[in-house]
Formats: C-alpha cells, structure tokens, sequence
C-alpha cells in the first residue's frame, strides 16, 4: 500500500548553498538534509555511506567552511551538493541517497512516498 507524502518545509525556509536537517517522522533525529544547490531543491538521506552515521556536527552544520560541499562530521568525507557524490574520504565511489520530493508553492516540498 502507498504511503502518503510527507511535509519537510516550505522552500522559502531553505537558503541557497545552506543544508538544514530536518526530522520529518518524528524521529527525534534529523534524518533528512535539504537544501537549494544552484537554484534546484536537493534532499538526501542524512546518513553517511561509509559508517551509517548522521553526518552534522551540530544541528544544521553539514557544509564545509567554504560551502562548497556536504561533510560528513564523522570522518571528514566530502560530498558534491549536486548528486550527493563522495568527492573526497573513506567512502569514494559512494554517494548520499537522494530522496525523492515534490514541490507545491503554495504548501512547500513533500517527500515523496
């Protein structure tokens, strides 16, 4: 049976270039990362390939310092906004799952089902 979507936000409460986290089961754990990436909406799993860790260091802090890619906090792995690619660490070859959303203006980005 399909599953109905789930609410992550509305897209005004993204920032180019900013991942926020976001815990859209009720988790108690931010299990999603999102973000705008030259203009696109990106969603990932926030859950590291190589160790199935959370990636942040603290809550909402995913980019490395000169915001060019995802980090992973844990080992230092980087990842390419873009496709979720590891670029660089432990874990190249690998990349973030991306999770599939839908967008509605006027309510926001849904996750998809």
């Amino acid at each position: 049976m399909p599953q109905q979507p789930v609410f992550l936000c509305h897209q005004h409460q993204l920032e180019e270039g900013q991942a926020r986290g976001f815990d859209p089961w009720g988790e108690g754990r931010d299990s999603v990362i999102a973000m705008i990436w030259q203009g696109q909406v990106r969603v990932y799993a926030n859950l590291c390939p190589h160790f199935g860790v959370t990636m942040q260091f603290r809550k909402d802090r995913f980019m490395s310092g000169d915001g060019a890619h995802i980090v992973c906090f844990a080992h230092g792995a980087l990842f390419d906004p873009d496709d979720g690619a590891c670029v660089l660490g432990p874990c190249l070859g690998q990349a973030l799952t991306a999770l599939a959303v839908t967008t509605d203006e006027a309510s926001g980005l849904w996750l998809s089902a």
